[in-house]
């Protein structure tokens, strides 16, 4: 199994919330729709640290094939414009489990 988390900030902080639930959205939208993608979940920060990220993923993949496949698959492609839009930066890791 692979996890994915990836982390982002909000690129206009006074639309925050909105911005941060349209990635949420678009990012859980994908669930049962790719091969391979066993879990997904995306957070948003409830501000108990001091200098947060605003938003993270977390997904279970069976394998790194699984990764790879949804990294090009159309529905990912079209869920990565909208989070584009809307964020700055972006951090990641992945590990085998």
């Amino acid at each position: 199994m692979i996890k994915h988390v990836v982390v982002w900030k909000i690129k206009d902080p006074a639309q925050k919330s909105a911005h941060a639930s349209a990635v949420k959205r678009a990012l859980e939208s994908l669930r049962g729709h790719i091969p391979g993608l066993l879990a997904i979940e995306v957070g948003i920060d409830i501000g108990c640290d001091r200098n947060p990220e605003d938003v993270v993923l977390y997904a279970e993949f069976a394998d790194r094939a699984a990764l790879d496949a949804y990294q090009k698959h159309p529905l990912h492609e079209d869920a990565k414009a909208i989070v584009a839009l809307l964020v700055t930066g972006r951090h990641a890791v992945d590990w085998e489990a």
